[in-house]
């Protein structure tokens, strides 16, 4: 399973690393997502959360 915000839809993004000598290679940036218990269709349901969603009150922990 990908690491992916079940209530944003974030995951990570890629991009180029950047030595001194601007040399450029791919890499990738990992998201913030916290595995954590939520109700879902009122039942718990353990899933991938974005800690942003988690600061910001869109989910409640169960």
């Amino acid at each position: 399973m990908a690491r992916r915000c079940f209530i944003t839809g974030k995951s990570g993004s890629t991009g180029n690393k950047v030595s001194h000598s601007n040399r450029k290679n791919k890499r990738k940036w990992g998201v913030n997502v916290q595995k954590v218990r939520i109700l879902v269709d009122g039942k718990p349901k353990r899933v991938y959360v974005s800690t942003k969603a988690l600061k910001s009150g869109k989910v409640t922990r169960v």
